[in-house]
């Protein structure tokens, strides 16, 4: 159980028999009665957000989460196929559920899969990874004027804007949560 005290941003606690993430939170006190906590959650299940005021103490439920370490073998129409690294039990996903982070999966690639009871919600990759580019248009030369970009499509399928003197076959470093470059290797 937590209490309102324990209210941080990204904590997961669950209301109501459904798991919720705190985006923000906010302890105020009306001009009577005891203080209050002001929140505003997401849906794990479904993403959308809600407003949740608490009596401050007030106790919450800790969801059925856990994480697994789990190996991305293939894609297969809209399911994404992963293996368990500890049973190698193979386990289905949705790409509707990882809001956009599947496009950044290699085939063998080690993630953290979220659960909740047993179904998989979510898949937690690295803030950056360094992908190669695998089609890209050739920068002009005298192009030079500042921030010009095209865009380059990668090993994962991904395209992103990428400077024009990025080339194909060269790897890139790329930011996962806004899909934007970040330097070449």
């Amino acid at each position: 159980m937590y209490s309102t005290t324990d209210f941080r941003k990204g904590l997961k606690i669950e209301v109501d028999g459904t798991p919720y993430e705190i985006v923000d939170f906010q302890h105020f006190k009306p001009g009577k009665g005891g203080a209050m906590v002001r929140t505003r959650l997401r849906n794990i299940l479904t993403g959308r957000m809600q407003d949740i005021t608490f009596r401050s103490g007030e106790k919450v439920e800790r969801p059925d989460l856990e994480t697994r370490e789990m190996q991305y073998l293939y894609r297969e129409g809209d399911d994404l196929i992963f293996m368990d690294m500890t049973t190698y039990e193979q386990l289905n996903m949705q790409t509707s559920t990882t809001q956009g982070k599947e496009g950044f999966l290699k085939d063998g690639q080690q993630c953290k899969v979220l659960l909740y009871q047993g179904k998989p919600l979510d898949i937690d990759i690295p803030l950056t990874l360094t992908l190669e580019v695998t089609d890209t248009e050739p920068g002009a030369k005298g192009d030079t004027v500042s921030n010009v970009t095209k865009p380059a499509k990668l090993e994962t399928g991904i395209t992103v804007q990428v400077p024009i003197f990025v080339n194909t076959g060269d790897r890139i470093k790329v930011d996962t949560r806004t899909k934007e470059y970040l330097g070449r290797e």
